[in-house]
């Protein structure tokens, strides 16, 4: 188990602002992808000959789906600038905007951050990888209202994988 927290200083607004700032790359890109499915569909060259000429149609479906896309990304962008950074201590059970240090069977220490949204991203903070994991993932529902020293355990890759919280900040 690790011994020392490798966290002990996190300034959680540094780290909400690591998440927001990759959460804006990510709506920049999803809003360039709508812009060029637009153009593509929007296009003279893509009007339709005949019924069987659908490239403006297709690209039109592909317009739609950037546009959610990239709403999408704004509404977890718009969660995270919402979200008021609050400091946890190891007495504390695990609650939205907890820094968490988990470490496996194997040994291997992850960090995640329970966020309001955007499941999946990662940022690289003070040197180290961390997740943002939404309370809606299997890993964020068994990880909510538990405790430092507590194990979750949930199915991965069709096994069940084991973690022991090490620390929450």
């Amino acid at each position: 188990m690790a011994t020392e927290r490798e966290f002990s200083s996190v300034d959680k607004s540094a780290l909400q602002q690591a998440v927001i700032a990759a959460l804006e790359a990510l709506v920049d890109n999803a809003r360039i992808a709508m812009l060029r499915a637009y153009e593509t569909a929007t296009h003279e060259e893509n009007i339709a000959e005949n019924k069987y000429d659908t490239l403006g149609l297709e690209a039109a479906y592909l317009t739609e789906g950037q546009a959610r896309r990239l709403a999408e990304c704004e509404a977890d962008l718009a969660a995270f600038r919402a979200m008021t950074p609050r400091a946890f201590s190891d007495d504390d059970v695990i609650a939205i905007g907890a820094l968490v240090e988990l470490e496996d069977e194997e040994g291997r220490t992850q960090w995640v951050l329970l966020g309001p949204a955007a499941g999946g991203v990662k940022v690289i903070f003070q040197g180290r990888e961390v997740v943002v994991v939404t309370a809606a993932a299997p890993l964020g529902k068994a990880l909510r209202n538990v405790a430092v020293g507590d194990a979750v355990s949930i199915l991965q890759a069709a096994r069940n994988k084991r973690y022991e919280v090490v620390s929450i900040c």
